[in-house]
């Protein structure tokens, strides 16, 4: 077969998630996520984790990694690949099409290029030496080896600048065994950027009415850390700093709204990153699922 990997990807606030369940529901497809957060358990409506959007016409469509993990917890990109490649094989093995769904761009990036993963052996004296290193010069590091940096937040911490590092040098040149070669067919799911912030917006405050700020509330009731929360990015970030008093709620609102949309910006580039170094993406303007249709008769099954 031509394929063995359909992905839909694209920005957020797009409708990439039902889109991908009733293309699997209608070809017999599973779904595999790619979303970095909504592997953790109990954050569900700050990472738009709707699980309605699996059920389509009354029946479940089975999905992959979500929910797997405590927030307490670290999921990292070895883990992903490592769960992506045991889901793949998995939802193959029965006969099904695998539908890599999401937005997290180094995650997809490193499923499309067939990035090989080792697990990581932190060595005592490599992390020493670049524990002496002042956290200018370990950000100057890390860019090198990765440019468009996936998580801002390695930039912010010298722990977590220093194990970026150590990934990056370990993993990040090695490619999967041809037993693990991926052929993808990928749709991309793309709309005008003022829609989309129009999109963000509106889902914005629809998730602050239905129990974001509870949900992070529980989860700092049930130990998770402020900083654990601000490592965790934009709605768990934001949402912490309000319910400290570090923001009031309109300034809350208003920071979390304008980067939800800065992040939507580089969700975009690392698309069109994956474009220039020959990824072939078909963009469909919105969730269009007769054009997606179409576009998986005439590929994937030709």
């Amino acid at each position: 077969m031509r394929y063995n990997l359909i992905t839909i990807l694209g920005p957020t606030a797009v409708g990439k998630t039902f889109l991908g369940s009733s293309l699997a529901d209608r070809f017999g497809g599973e779904i595999i996520s790619a979303d970095s957060r909504q592997v953790y358990r109990g954050m569900d409506i700050g990472t738009g984790k709707d699980l309605n959007d699996y059920i389509i016409d009354g029946k479940p469509v089975p999905h992959h990694i979500i929910d797997i993990i405590d927030p307490k917890d670290e999921f990292n990109l070895f883990l992903f690949n490592r769960s992506f490649y045991d889901s793949f094989s998995d939802v193959s093995s029965r006969g099904k099409i695998p539908f890599l769904v999401g937005g997290t761009g180094l995650y997809l990036h490193s499923v499309l290029k067939g990035y090989k993963l080792n697990p990581v052996e932190f060595e005592k004296e490599r992390y020493s030496e670049l524990d002496e290193m002042r956290i200018e010069e370990l950000t100057g590091i890390l860019k090198n080896l990765n440019p468009p940096l996936h998580n801002t937040t390695d930039l912010l911490i010298k722990e977590r600048i220093i194990r970026a590092i150590m990934i990056e040098e370990k993993s990040m040149s090695k490619y999967a065994d041809e037993k693990e070669k991926i052929s993808a067919l990928v749709i991309g799911v793309k709309l005008e950027r003022e829609e989309i912030k129009k999109r963000i917006t509106a889902r914005l405050r629809m998730r602050l009415e239905n129990g974001m700020i509870d949900e992070v509330k529980k989860l700092i009731e049930v130990g998770i850390s402020i900083e654990r929360l601000e490592l965790f990015g934009l709605e768990y970030k934001f949402t912490a700093r309000y319910l400290t008093g570090a923001l009031n709620y309109n300034d809350m609102f208003q920071k979390l709204n304008s980067a939800i949309h800065a992040f939507a910006k580089r969700q975009m580039t690392w698309f069109r990153k994956m474009e220039k170094e020959g990824i072939k993406i078909n963009w469909i303007e919105g969730p269009d699922f007769k054009q997606a249709e179409e576009i998986i008769n005439g590929n994937y099954f030709s």
